[in-house]
């Protein structure tokens, strides 16, 4: 299979010869092999392995996103990615970069939600004159 892992503004990694991939869904893991059907799923935050002869087993933390299979074809969109030698090092560069929502970020996300309050607020008071 040919994989092809996208972030919003790169493409993280792209690799061909891949023998089989083990992806994390609302509903549990589930693989894909070269010959399965087509198929789209919603990924969750979680550990995507994939392995090929040239790497062995990869481990690549993702955020949550989407995964397309067409043919030998993979697609996984997801909004953050990070490769790692080994699960426990994986691990603690989740817990550091994913989980812990740095201040700038909840910063954006609070300003955002009183932009949206206020539009929302405007909105219906427009409605009702």
């Amino acid at each position: 299979m040919n994989l092809k892992i996208l972030l919003p503004f790169q493409i993280f990694a792209e690799k061909k010869g891949v023998s089989r991939i083990v992806a994390e869904t609302h509903a549990g893991s589930f693989g894909l092999l070269p010959h399965r059907l087509d198929c789209v799923a919603a990924l969750t935050p979680g550990i995507l392995i994939f392995e090929t002869d040239a790497d062995g087993e990869v481990f690549v933390a993702v955020d949550e996103g989407v995964l397309v299979k067409t043919g030998l074809d993979v697609l996984v969109s997801v909004r953050r990615a990070m490769v790692g030698p080994d699960l426990g090092q994986l691990r603690n560069a989740v817990e550091q970069e994913f989980l812990n929502l740095d201040e700038r970020e909840q910063s954006v996300r609070s300003v955002m939600a009183k932009l949206e309050t206020g539009f929302l607020r405007r909105f219906a008071r427009f409605q009702h004159e």
